[in-house]
């Protein structure tokens, strides 16, 4: 099925679903209003024993769901805005507004979501007084600033944390929604070790704090290639650390898949991305970022512990802006970053932007495919001219306007430049509720494969298990963890270093 037909399938019709058109019925035909309030203290207390939203079968759509959101309104509620990646549009909110079942305190929205649809949302109510503006940009002005008080749906307990915000939003995954077996943490299994350092960053002229993770020391590690290599760890580069160890807990999946063998113990480096602004200053497709994680970050850890040199055993991922660094630093660098991930990537990046600024969907070839096709790299191992070509794989959402499109072309040209790509589209939007879930699988392809994992003795659980914790460094004045086996380093060189 191609990306257009998927796109077409996935994209999200409103919908009243059954549950709701029953109520209405209901409420319509009670004799009064006590009546009319025993019916829907009932549905509230059946939507408290089921969660929500609402997930109902369609007679005329079996591969689809009715989806409804629910809000539990009062006499001070205005409006209840959904927020939903890949559902609502982002420029036209007013079309995100839940609607009142009359006469009673059930604000609904529904839509036809494909049942393999997975995304995060938030909700907010509106109890400002007076009514709402009548004029649409106006009504849009006000809606956009109802949303930094958004927050989890009280009736869904699927949490996930939101990038930048102290506030959780919720997450909706639907019945065919790709698995994701590695993303709750595990209580029986041997833990790895977190840390936080303040890293040098010479050619960013700031330091940086780099979360590191660092493998159990339970399971043995024997590369498949040969005995040079048997005491050193596989290697991954991530975008955007304070949200996968800060916030996400990435420490519990990776945790998960060593102890099932789908991974070889490995290091993981995850420089913070500081702060929104900053973000958007660093991350694209720049050289002093790509020298900053290649030249700075790596040989800054491979001081430290026992890390490959091996470019095919080393990986560089990120999202969004992240997933954009990621592709820059691995085709630019392929004699240190063999495997690179990009989630969601955003190929609209071009140099000469304005911060903050993002380039319009429309912008044709992606930059990054330009780039790419002028490069002397990703040429095939048989070549016999310079390095390799690293092996690329994409997550695209479906609800991303043209990156699907975008992605394609950018895969065209490194396939005609040598580079092996694989790609993923899944039905969902720009968002972590997805990307946990794929980074997972796509790891356990480009590093998994052809390694030998000895974890005999502890796989579900049966081993030792070592309580890990966050060791912070003097940037946050508390003391460091390391695992047992690892050395600590050159004399003098700790967290903080």
């Amino acid at each position: 099925m191609s990306d257009c037909t998927d796109a077409a399938d996935t994209a999200p019709w409103p919908v009243t679903g059954p549950r709701i058109a029953r109520l209405a019925r209901q409420v319509e035909g009670a004799r009064d209003a006590a009546a009319r309030s025993a019916l829907t203290e009932a549905f509230w207390a059946e939507a408290a024993r089921t969660g929500a939203p609402l997930v109902e079968e369609l007679d005329d759509a079996p591969g689809h769901r009715a989806v409804t959101f629910l809000w539990r309104g009062h006499r001070a509620t205005r409006r209840v805005l959904l927020l939903a990646p890949g559902i609502g549009d982002p420029d036209r909110l007013a079309g995100s507004l839940l609607h009142q079942l009359p006469g009673t305190d059930v604000w609904y929205l529904g839509y036809r979501l494909r049942a393999d649809h997975r995304a995060s949302y938030r909700m907010v109510a509106d109890i400002s007084a007076g009514p709402a503006p009548t004029d649409p940009a106006l009504l849009q002005r006000r809606l956009l600033a109802l949303r930094a008080h958004a927050g989890p749906d009280p009736l869904n307990q699927d949490r996930i944390p939101a990038r930048w915000r102290t506030a959780q939003g919720s997450v909706l995954a639907l019945p065919d929604a790709p698995p994701q077996p590695w993303t709750a943490r595990r209580a029986d299994i041997p833990r790895g070790t977190v840390e936080r350092h303040t890293v040098p960053a010479g050619v960013l002229g700031v330091e940086r704090d780099v979360w590191v993770y660092l493998p159990p020391d339970a399971v043995p590690y024997r590369s498949a290639s040969g005995a040079g290599e048997r005491d050193r760890l596989p290697l991954l580069v991530l975008c955007d650390g304070d949200m996968w160890f800060g916030r996400l807990g990435f420490q519990d999946t990776l945790d998960a898949l060593i102890a099932d063998g789908a991974l070889p113990p490995l290091v993981v480096l995850a420089p913070d991305a500081a702060d929104p602004v900053t973000r958007r200053l660093e991350l694209g497709g720049r050289e002093s970022y790509a020298s900053f994680l290649a030249d700075e970050v790596v040989p800054w850890a491979g001081a430290r512990w026992p890390l490959t040199a091996r470019a095919e055993l080393t990986a560089v991922a990120g999202q969004g802006l992240g997933g954009m660094t990621a592709l820059y630093a691995g085709l630019t660098r392929p004699e240190r970053f063999g495997r690179v991930v990009a989630q969601s990537p955003s190929l609209w990046w071009r140099p000469a932007l304005d911060p903050g600024v993002r380039a319009p969907d429309a912008v044709g070839t992606p930059w990054l495919a330009t780039l790419a096709a002028g490069l002397r790299d990703g040429l095939p191992e048989d070549g016999g001219q310079g390095a390799p070509g690293a092996v690329v794989h994409f997550d695209v959402g479906l609800h991303e306007g043209a990156l699907a499109e975008h992605s394609e072309a950018l895969r065209a040209v490194l396939r005609a430049r040598g580079h092996r790509v694989t790609r993923t589209v899944h039905n969902g939007g720009h968002d972590y509720a997805c990307w946990r879930g794929f980074l997972a699988d796509a790891l356990v392809d480009l590093l998994g494969a052809g390694l030998d994992v000895d974890a005999a003795g502890f796989q579900g659980g049966t081993g030792p298990a070592a309580d890990g914790a966050v060791a912070r460094g003097p940037v946050a004045h508390g003391p460091v963890v390391r695992p047992r086996g690892l050395p600590a380093g050159p004399a003098g060189h700790l967290a903080g270093s």
